[in-house]
């Protein structure tokens, strides 16, 4: 496989991940999500869908670039897509967290170990691309604010 059908297989796959964890966050948009005490700082709804379309396409990218050297660095290739896995199943289950089971606390503390992984995602990256680990800063900070968020609207509604 070469780079660009490896860092399109990797995008597809992150948009289908997100998709699938958009389907669990659409009901509640409409129903529970509504009900809850959300700080001010609280984007519109609106703003959501368009940024992390562009987080999944710079993972995706991130990681397929980083799947490129495999035949040049097998190990540490290996083990940077491991913490990308293991980040990438995270972020789906912190939608079924908040919006699934409607549990602001849960959610919070899973988005804790997100940050965690995704931050190594990003050391492990940068080790191998610098461009891989710079695509991955935007999805830290996004993932920062998100958890600030998170405990905000759990503090709000306890």
């Amino acid at each position: 496989m070469n780079k660009i059908t490896r860092i399109l297989a990797i995008v597809v796959t992150c948009l289908a991940i997100g998709y699938f964890s958009g389907i669990v966050t659409r009901s509640a948009i409409t129903t529970w999500y509504p009900t809850l005490v959300k700080p001010s700082f609280n984007p519109p709804n609106w703003v959501f869908a368009p940024v992390w379309s562009m987080l999944y396409i710079m993972m995706g990218v991130a990681a397929g670039l980083v799947w490129s050297r495999i035949d040049f660095e097998k190990e540490a290739v290996k083990k940077a897509l491991i913490f990308f896995t293991i980040q990438l199943a995270l972020n789906a289950l912190w939608s079924y967290l908040f919006f699934g089971l409607h549990n602001p606390m849960l959610a919070g503390l899973e988005i804790i170990v997100l940050w965690l992984m995704i931050y190594e995602t990003y050391i492990q990256f940068a080790k191998i691309n610098k461009i891989a680990g710079y695509l991955f800063l935007p999805y830290l900070a996004w993932v920062s604010f998100a958890a600030v968020l998170n405990g905000s609207i759990w503090w709000l509604n306890k």
